[in-house]
């Protein structure tokens, strides 16, 4: 069975209060954007686990593609499978590869060996796996709150814009950029700027380790300043980082201005 896990952006996140759970609150607007990996797997004499294109750093055992495997074993009877990836969305960007994968095999493997399991099962697996994994469930636009688990639907469409993501290879911890944050509540949510015309977020959709990671990595600062220079309607880093994502009016062609890093680009569905 092959299915082909697509990525996500963060329209905007804002890091709202220090939780009692060492978690934090938040707000952002998740968007799916059709950046895929390729997962194929099928029924074998042996477990195998096999990654092509990008390399995931870590043990195998600690990818959350095995983690999702391995929470299904507890309560269903699953056979060895090989399991193949093209992994195309990198890892550690901020664009949700690795959360998309293991939901998407949740998924696969519930169709392909008849597990029964409905949205509400699918969901408390992928409430397991991260905070971030459920909203590949409906892979429709949300508001997203709490850890970021918790998933509001919106009517929200950039269908026919134009996107463009540039990846520079800078990974960017998390634990770290949560250290720098200053949580606080902004005027205006994330959730209600998207209400308004793509036009007006340049001035007012932020998100908030930007000032960590630019400070930091200033690269990622010009990435984004070239990308307004270029027409963006709107450009951003997405999640913690480190891709830098933009919206266009029309078919864009950046790869002269970034030849060294990985660059994808699109139509948005």
């Amino acid at each position: 069975m092959i299915v082909f896990p697509n990525a996500k952006i963060n329209l905007g996140l804002s890091v709202l209060s220090k939780r009692a759970d060492d978690f934090h609150e938040i707000e952002t607007v998740m968007y799916p954007v059709p950046f895929h990996d390729v997962l194929e797997f099928l029924p074998s004499k042996k477990f195998t686990f096999s990654v092509y294109g990008m390399s995931i750093p870590g043990k195998a055992g600690d990818n959350l593609l095995i983690k999702a495997l391995n929470l299904l074993r507890q309560h269903h009877q699953i056979p060895p499978v090989d399991i193949k990836l093209l992994k195309t969305i990198p890892p550690g960007s901020g664009l949700g590869g690795g959360s998309s994968d293991a939901v998407f095999f949740l998924k696969a493997l519930n169709e392909y060996f008849r597990l029964s399991l409905n949205t509400a099962g699918l969901q408390k697996y992928a409430g397991l796996l991260g905070s971030d994994c459920s909203f590949f469930l409906h892979d429709t636009p949300v508001v997203a709150t709490g850890r970021g688990e918790k998933l509001q639907q919106i009517s929200l469409s950039l269908k026919g814009k134009f996107f463009v993501v540039v990846y520079p290879g800078i990974h960017i911890n998390t634990e770290e950029a949560y250290s720098y944050i200053l949580p606080r509540k902004p005027e205006i949510t994330p959730g209600e700027i998207v209400r308004q015309p793509l036009e007006l977020w340049k001035n007012t959709l932020q998100n908030d380790f930007e000032l960590f990671a630019f400070k930091k990595y200033p690269l990622l600062q010009k990435i984004k300043t070239a990308f307004y220079n270029e027409g963006a309607l709107y450009a951003s880093m997405t999640g913690s980082g480190s891709a830098i994502y933009a919206i266009f009016d029309r078919p864009i062609n950046l790869r002269s201005l970034f030849p060294e890093f990985l660059i994808w680009s699109g139509f948005l569905d």
